[in-house]
């Protein structure tokens, strides 16, 4: 039994190398749903549709979110009624959300929902959203608090980040399954995710943080920061808006109190000594995936543990 912690992009292409060494059977994905907003009404998981695209064979692989091949129609349409449009919805993506929506509106938790979308993409794998219940990520910057997705979609990411806040972490609990998942595992992978917006959202969820440490499982986590930058998204903007270094030292650090190996880029090898007075094993590979094969080889290292 593997158990993966995964936000979007990163964690998706990694997951992809992941399922071609392991039966999916064998796999639960908790994924971030702090990212979650509602959009014309619907509700939209970005990084469970992400995750669960890109293992279904059908996400925009050039995007690395949404469907290959999709239209923008409605889009379009709602941009001609002079309606917001920052938030790019396919035409068939939008068919998952409607699905979703109604289901949840008919009294459906969020990771019922998750799993009948899976199930009608083919999946076996059980993708778990980290909670059922409202958790929103908000950015603090100078004009205010705003949602993770405005400041990154909407804004582009370009406000100075003075601090990261999760309405609903104090109430939210985790989804049926979290805790097993954890609990019952052999191992467990951090995927190379942000580590404030992703990672530390499921963090945040009663009760994950504890079960890590508790776990037999053998903790696996891979760095998302290469070379002092992260392969994608906002990581640095975010680790210094908490006033941390932006270096995999600090990802390292952050799950330190749970975590046996961290896998380490080779362009950050000199940060090697460092980590391991965490008192956290480190393994140094390739962690950058441009092909398949540098998935698949990267799964191959986090599974010799």
């Amino acid at each position: 039994m593997i158990t993966a912690l995964a936000g979007g992009v990163g964690a998706a292409r990694f997951l992809r190398g992941l399922v071609k060494l392991v039966n999916e059977e064998d796999l639960s994905i908790i994924v971030n749903t702090g990212d979650d907003i509602e959009l014309f009404g619907l509700h939209v998981s970005p990084d469970v549709d992400i995750v669960t695209y890109t293992l279904a064979g059908i996400v925009d692989e050039a995007k690395g979110w949404g469907i290959r091949g999709d239209t923008f129609h409605c889009l379009e349409a709602l941009r001609r009624l002079k309606q917001e449009v920052w938030f790019a919805l396919g035409d068939r993506d939008l068919a998952t959300h409607i699905f979703r929506t109604n289901l949840l509106k008919g009294g459906r938790k969020l990771s019922e929902v998750t799993a009948e979308v899976a199930r009608a993409l083919g999946l076996k794998m059980a993708i778990l959203p980290m909670s059922d219940d409202k958790f929103e990520t908000r950015i603090l910057t100078a004009n205010g608090s705003i949602h993770f997705q405005e400041y990154l979609v909407k804004r582009g990411a370009k406000d100075k980040v003075l601090g990261v806040e999760f309405l609903g972490a104090d109430n939210a609990k985790p989804a049926a399954g979290v805790i097993d998942a954890v609990m019952n595992a052999e191992l467990v992978i951090v995927c190379p995710s942000n580590p404030v917006v992703s990672i530390g959202t499921i963090l945040a969820v009663k009760g994950v943080r504890d079960a890590l440490k508790q776990t037999d499982a053998k903790k696996v986590a891979i760095s998302p920061i290469v070379a002092g930058a992260p392969i994608k998204g906002p990581a640095d903007k975010l680790l210094r808006g908490l006033g941390l270094e932006v270096s995999a030292y600090s990802v390292a650090k952050l799950y330190a109190d749970f975590l046996d190996t961290f896998i380490l880029d080779t362009a950050d090898f000199a940060e090697k000594g460092r980590i391991e007075k965490l008192g956290i094993e480190v393994k140094v590979a390739n962690t950058i995936m441009r092909t398949l094969e540098d998935k698949v080889r990267l799964a191959e290292t986090v599974l010799e543990g």
